[in-house]
């Protein structure tokens, strides 16, 4: 099952609420 990876600029699906590059971006 693949996960699609959300954008550098979409919201991070850890739901952190943060932007996904300045969040989990370095844990791919």
């Amino acid at each position: 099952m693949k996960v699609k990876l959300p954008g550098r600029n979409d919201p991070c699906p850890c739901g952190s609420g943060k932007k996904y590059k300045k969040c989990c971006i370095d844990k791919k």
